[in-house]
């Protein structure tokens, strides 16, 4: 019985002992890829919207706002408006190079992706005063062919998903993530 009680009693000291390992994660530790730019397919020249407007798509996994202005130049942009994230597509293309956020009234240029007017009026003053003002992301665009390409980094998706955890078993079953 004696036994037992020191038994226990070293096995209790020994959990609240030091650990010579390493620190414990639950990342993966994907590697970095180094950046790399270039054109890809984003939408069909035949899908580009009519000036004064905007569509989107998608190019190297990034959501890519295609506008027109109205003298009918295409401009590129990420698709996420701050503060909230809606769809820039869904904006209205002004005469003044700018495309305004459908629902804080947040104006961007759109040759430099800055903001022109942060968040205007109505809800847009409410929201707009607990954020600063941050502009959104341009692309360079051309078209080749029938499709319009947008330059973007095709390693961004890849290094934006290393810094999270696939978890031990991924959809496919595997934990490094390929397929079966």
């Amino acid at each position: 019985m004696k036994s037992v009680i020191v038994a226990a009693l070293v096995g209790s000291a020994a959990a609240f002992a030091p650990s010579t390992q390493g620190p414990r994660t639950t990342a993966l530790n994907a590697g970095k890829v180094a950046p790399k730019l270039q054109f890809v397919p984003c939408i069909s020249t035949d899908d580009l919207p009519s000036p004064g407007s905007a569509t989107s798509g998608v190019a190297g996994g990034l959501a890519i706002c295609i506008a027109v202005d109205p003298k009918g130049a295409v401009f590129a942009l990420g698709d996420k408006c701050p503060p909230v994230n809606q769809p820039l597509s869904f904006g209205k293309v002004g005469d003044d190079g700018t495309i305004s956020d459908p629902v804080l009234g947040t104006k961007f240029s759109l040759k430099t992706g800055e903001v022109v007017s942060w968040c205007p009026a109505g809800l847009g003053k409410l929201i707009g005063g607990i954020f600063d003002p941050v502009g959104v992301p341009t692309y360079p665009v051309k078209a080749q062919g029938k499709t319009v390409q947008v330059q973007v980094d095709v390693n961004y998706k890849a290094n934006f998903e290393a810094d999270y955890w696939s978890g031990v078993l991924d959809a496919q079953g595997k934990s490094n993530g390929k397929y079966y």
